[in-house]
């Protein structure tokens, strides 16, 4: 038993079950416990991002990112933001892309959002390059705002509700014994406490609701409105948004029981892109999208790059890049289940790769 699994145990014998939501931040972010303290990311880690299978998707975000900075009017400085910059990989194909946009490298003012103090170290090594560290997207200084936040959602936490004839019943952690188990909390709940895209749910089915989410997209979306500017997410999540038990545990990349281990594997749910854009639409941003990763990537023009580094390597350099495009682009691997959401504010154009 891990020493956070004893400190979850007690918790709960202490006041019992807690929250699906409660017990993914504990898992995640308990200081010195939690799964962040000891992460382990990359090809040796216990999962991959798109910016560790191919310098190609930082690249062509930075030149969208670019696009959508002089749509706002070449401002200077721009707020870039990454929230969760991981190993700083993304940050760092980005940067080098910017450079091929005159005056846009010159511009950027970068601030990261990193809780991480390992992960900080590595990020400020791999950019090098003047930046800027925060716990919350709050602590970034005003003005225009360039943001992209990959695979950062998935892990905020969510909360679980079970349908049933009477309304709604949280889904909760509890104890079977020495393990922990779920179970359902003994008082329904309205329907009219959920979403009313759930309510026409059968019972059984389970709905997924993430306060934390939708409250940080809310306060992005505001600023966005008020100072201008551009946020891309880029996250996995499918259709019916935020429907079924979507709570997946990865540890060394294989899928394991979510409530097995807490504090040795990453923790993630998929992202209700309807609720995130709903949120956004609430606070006064235009939203567009969300569209499958393959589409947007090949309307960015990820086939042109990858052929054009395949020219310029030896065979076995080229046979790593076409592995790469197909895991990023195809329906059956990355290109179909992760999406990209635009959140920017009024009156600018379409962002490239949204438009239908």
């Amino acid at each position: 038993m891990t020493p956070l699994a004893r400190h979850l145990g007690r918790l709960i014998r202490l006041a019992g079950p807690i929250s699906v939501a409660r017990y993914m931040a504990e898992a995640l972010a308990h200081p010195g416990q939690g799964y962040y303290a000891n992460a382990r990311l990359g090809a040796d880690g216990d999962f991959v991002t798109a910016p560790e299978l191919s310098q190609m998707f930082g690249e062509l975000i930075g030149l969208a990112l670019a696009e959508s900075w002089q749509a706002l009017g070449r401002p200077a400085p721009v707020r870039l933001v990454e929230l969760g910059p991981g190993r700083g990989l993304l940050l760092h194909d980005l940067l080098r892309a910017a450079r091929a946009v005159p005056g846009f490298l010159a511009a950027i003012d970068l601030h990261l959002v990193e809780t991480s103090a390992a992960l900080r170290a590595e990020q400020a090594e791999r950019i090098a390059r003047p930046a800027v560290w925060h716990d919350r997207l709050e602590q970034v200084p005003a003005g225009p705002l360039l943001l992209i936040a990959n695979e950062f959602f998935d892990a905020l936490p969510v909360r679980q509700f079970a349908r049933s004839e009477a309304g709604w019943r949280e889904r909760l952690v509890g104890l079977d014994g020495e393990a922990f188990a779920f179970t359902l909390a003994p008082l329904a709940l309205p329907i009219a406490a959920l979403p009313e895209r759930f309510a026409a749910l059968p019972p059984g089915r389970l709905a997924e609701v993430s306060s934390a989410r939708e409250a940080l997209m809310q306060g992005l979306a505001e600023r966005l409105s008020r100072q201008g500017g551009v946020a891309l997410i880029a996250d996995y999540g499918q259709q019916p948004y935020g429907v079924g038990d979507s709570l997946q545990a990865l540890s060394r990349q294989r899928k394991v029981a979510p409530l097995a281990s807490p504090g040795v594997a990453d923790l993630t749910a998929q992202v209700d892109f309807a609720g995130l854009a709903a949120a956004a639409r609430a606070a006064g941003a235009e939203v567009h999208g969300p569209v499958e990763q393959g589409a947007y990537l090949r309307a960015l023009g990820i086939g042109a790059r990858a052929a054009r580094l395949c020219r310029e390597a030896n065979p076995a350099q080229a046979q790593r890049i076409e592995a790469a495009l197909a895991r990023l682009t195809r329906p059956e691997q990355m290109g179909s289940l992760f999406k990209f959401l635009a959140v920017q504010s009024p009156g600018l154009p379409v962002p490239q790769g949204f438009v239908p």
